[in-house]
Parts: structure tokens; sequence; C-alpha cells
């Protein structure tokens, strides 16, 4: 180890090694050689070197929330940054400072405090590194637009271990590429984000319907979220109705339709727009109420508990047709495991305020985001029956695909799929910027953009 290196490192003959290589998805049991808990940028420059050095490939824990699992390595260094997980708030300027290994949740409590967000993860306990590098999609995005639009400077430690500030005025080509384009250029370790008016209150909250709904149910969100107002943001799931007391008991563990509304804007304004929504069918369960913002943030955090085994998929849609929507709850139901959701998110909006030159992250016009989330508890017997679901589900909707992926949606497809992100003449500015920036590809335990030849 470095002498440098000021923070803790943790190697398998210790007794916090297990719970400290663990991640979100329970499939995931990648075993480094050690993990270095870092403190600081310095100490990720440390850990870069001596991992470089060392010969030994890198992965870098944010949040781990991933379901690629890419946090931790087999065999490797994990450049560990939980414990960077500052927030910082200028309420004056609009801004936070947050640390590349805080997590939602945390940011959300912070910039609440003054009646401020941005554009965060829909579950608290997401890592902010993850989530922004990777675009950041959210229930905010159609009112502020992604994570990285609001993302005004990073802090950088690269491959060469240098410590740089990436903005639109400094290494503005860097500034550009993680926008979107994911942890291949370095290891940020503090992002500055604009902030946004909102809360402390907000209209949020889920209508439930019966399964046999779900068709009927998609048509009328369908027809109304392409009209809505920007405020308006949420999504639809397939899912399998909770053991819940609002749940009718009759309902439970059967499917369901989960319709997630929110509205950025004042809770009585936005009872008025979302009426078509609230009063169709009408439905089993109405939650939709003024809350905290804080609350929304929280509100698919128990479906999403640390250590199930998970399998995703997504595409962008270029338009939802009934089609379509036959299509795609024909093939869902009856899901193969409760824990499942099939998610379909709204496009529009201030995700459609910039163009697709302005940073790595484009797909900004498509009119839904489709996230195909397959969770099941840890039975390797039940793996396959799942994931083969999952691709089957993916599969019926490739009419009605853009082409395209929003990569923090999906597991490991391969450099194909990657390449889909982006485009063509986008992958290839990419790959120029990561020749320029790391050409021996030590950042490649990710969705990988590998150096231009």
């Amino acid at each position: 180890m470095s002498a440098e290196f000021r923070g803790s490192v943790i190697t398998p003959s210790d007794a916090g090694y297990d719970e400290a290589r663990s991640v979100f998805n329970g499939l995931i049991d990648h075993k480094p050689e050690r993990i270095m808990r870092c403190v600081d940028a310095a100490d990720v420059a440390a850990a870069i070197a001596g991992a470089r050095e060392a010969e030994l490939t890198i992965s870098v824990y944010g949040g781990g929330h991933g379901v690629t699992g890419s946090a931790v390595v087999d065999g490797g260094v994990c450049v560990d940054l939980r414990a960077i997980d500052h927030v910082v708030v200028d309420p004056a300027t609009r801004t936070a400072r947050v640390g590349g290994g805080a997590s939602w949740g945390s940011v959300d409590a912070a910039t609440q405090e003054h009646g401020l967000a941005v554009t965060g993860g829909r579950v608290s306990t997401t890592g902010v590194g993850g989530l922004s590098l990777g675009s950041g999609s959210g229930w905010l995005e159609r009112a502020f637009g992604f994570t990285c639009d609001s993302l005004v400077s990073a802090e950088v430690v690269t491959a060469a271990s240098e410590i740089v500030t990436a903005s639109e005025e400094s290494h503005p080509d860097l500034f550009w590429a993680i926008r979107g384009g994911g942890g291949n250029f370095g290891v940020v370790t503090e992002f500055t984000f604009d902030l946004h008016p909102l809360g402390p209150m907000m209209l949020g909250g889920m209508l439930l319907y019966p399964g046999f709904m779900a068709k009927d149910v998609l048509r009328n969100w369908r027809d109304f979220i392409l009209g809505a107002p920007r405020e308006v943001g949420g999504g639809v799931a397939l899912i399998t109705a909770p053991p819940e007391e609002f749940v009718p008991e009759a309902a439970r563990g059967m499917p369901a339709v989960g319709v997630i509304i929110t509205y950025a804007g004042d809770p009585e304004e936005g009872a008025r727009v979302v009426a078509p929504l609230t009063s169709f069918g009408p439905p089993a369960a109405n939650l939709v109420q003024p809350m905290p913002y804080v609350a929304v943030q929280q509100l698919l955090d128990a479906p999403n508990p640390k250590g199930m085994h998970n399998y995703w998929s997504g595409d962008f849609l270029t338009e939802f047709p009934d089609e379509a929507i036959d299509a795609f709850v024909d093939n869902v139901q009856p899901p193969v495991s409760p824990l499942t959701q099939m998610i379909v998110i709204p496009g529009g909006g201030a995700i459609s305020d910039r163009t697709d030159a302005d940073m790595a992250f484009g797909n900004r016009t498509a009119p839904f985001n489709m996230h195909y989330l397959s969770m099941w508890p840890p039975d390797p017997t039940q793996d396959q029956v799942n994931i083969d679901k999952t691709r089957q589900i993916a599969a019926a909707l490739k009419p009605w695909t853009t082409g395209q992926v929003y990569l923090n949606f999906i597991g490991d497809e391969g450099v194909t799929r990657v390449e889909s992100a982006y485009g063509s003449e986008r992958f290839a500015r990419l790959r120029e910027i990561k020749k320029a920036w790391d050409p021996d590809n030590v950042f490649r335990h990710n969705q990988n953009i590998p150096p231009a030849d």
C-alpha cells in the first residue's frame, strides 16, 4: 500500500470484507484482492497508482446499485468512494457539492432543508456517482432534465492519477464525455449540481389497479402523458400487489398495475392536472396526495431491497400504440416472480430542452423509456427462468424500439448495446476522448467504451 494512502484497506482476511464487497444485485459475487476505502481525491489517486503498478484491474464503488455489479472486481482493486459522501448545499447560489460516494437519500435530505432539489434516483439508496455519470433518470426529469443536465462541474481523478476539474470552461471534452459516458474517463470524487426550487411538499404517490385492467390503464395513461405539462412525472409498472394494508385482501399477491404520479409544482394545481389519471377506473387504491419530496423519493425503496437476484434490460420506444401495449401486457402477465417490476417511463418536457450535441447522453426525443426489471429471491434454481422471461418481454417490444438504450437500465449486454446508447457518431467521439484520457483502458470494469485505435 502506498504511504500516500490515508484511508483503510480491506482484504479477504478482514472481518468486514464480505459486507464491503456486497452490492445491490445478489447475483454478483465478485471477490477483489483488496478494497481501498478512500477519504478524498488524493487517496483515489494513490489507489489508482498502486493498482496500476501491481497490474491489477480497477473497479470503482460509488453506490453499488448498478445491476451489473461492476463496483467490485474479481482479483483486482476496488476503489471504494463510500467514505467520500459529503453533501454541501449553498442556498444562495442554489448549488450543491456532492461526494462521489454519496447516496441520493443524503442529497435529497440536505437539499430539501432549503426547498431545493435535483433529479435523483428513484430509490434513495442509489449512488450519486453511477446514476449521474450514466445521465441520471428520475421522477423530476420531465421538470428539470436528467441529472447530468444540472451538472456544473466535477472533480475527476484520471487514469494517470491526476486530479482535474471538468466543466464547460475546464477540460470541456472531458466534461462532455462524463455527462452520460459513465465511469470510462476517470473517477469523479465530487459533483457540483445546480439545484431547482421544489418542496418540501409536493403531490406524489401511487394508484393501484387489478392486473386485468392493465391494458386500459396503460392506454389512458399514455394518452394523458403525451400531452401532460412537464411538471408531471411518474410511470406505470406491471407488478404483483404487495401484502400491505392499503391493498384489498383479495388482490394481495395477484397481478396488478401501479401508476406512480409526481407533480413538481403546487400540489393543489397538480391534483387538478392529474385528475384524468386519478379518476380513471376507479383505482383499487389511491395513495396520491401531498407528501414531502423525500417521501416521494422513497416510494420504491421497500420493493427494491439489496441482495435479491436481479436481471434488467431496457429500450427506448418510438411510440406506444395499442398493439405494443397488448404485446407488453400479454408477455408480462403473469409474472414469474412477485418482486418483478416492468416499468414504462415517459419522456418529453425538460428532457428535450437540450440537444444531442450538448453532452454524451442523447436519446432525448423518445416518448417512452422501458425498464424491464426482473427481481427474485436468491434462489439459483430460479435464475434462468427469470432471465428468459425478461428477454422474452424485451423481444416482444422490439418492433417499436428506437434501437437505443438508457445504459443504467441494462445489465452486461456487450459493446454493441453500449454503442447503441450513443449512436455511431457520438460513440466514435467518446472513443477519441477515452484515448486522450485513458488510452490503456484502465477504467474498463463498466459499460465499457474502448479507446480509439
